[in-house]
């Protein structure tokens, strides 16, 4: 998804920061775990409360929790396990990037979700159709 048409950093940023929610919503996606990949046959999703994730990098690497609240104007995603103790003896959950977690587990009870899963699966299944076609006829 291309931003703007400059390569210009802060015009780059300047998109990013001032892009609408619903376009923001792309921007929030992480990659499946392997299993996933292979039994719904694409690479990533946007993350979305329920599912089920692996934090990949930073201090909380290796954790795994549900996906409690996704900000779209922050663009991080807040998971039940990862949390930090305040001062005041408070905790409360640390925001993380959704290109710094993985999704092990989606969270399909949402009847919209499940035709977006597969209208993608459809969609790999006809490229690779047309892919072996070229092959036979090159």
């Amino acid at each position: 998804m291309v931003l703007t048409t400059s390569a210009k950093p802060r015009k780059q940023r300047k998109a990013l920061y001032t892009m609408p929610h619903h376009q923001r919503h792309k921007l929030l996606s992480a990659p499946l775990s392997r299993e996933l990949r292979e039994k719904y046959g694409f690479r990533s999703l946007p993350v979305r409360v329920g599912d089920r994730v692996k934090v990949m990098r930073g201090d909380f690497k290796g954790a795994t929790g549900k996906v409690i609240r996704v900000d779209r104007e922050r663009g991080r995603v807040y998971i039940d396990t990862v949390t930090r103790t305040k001062v005041d003896g408070t905790t409360v959950n640390v925001p993380i990037h959704a290109s710094k977690v993985m999704i092990i587990e989606l969270d399909l009870k949402d009847k919209w979700r499940k035709r977006i899963i597969e209208r993608k699966m459809k969609a790999r299944e006809k490229a690779a159709e047309v892919e072996e076609g070229g092959e036979e006829g090159a």
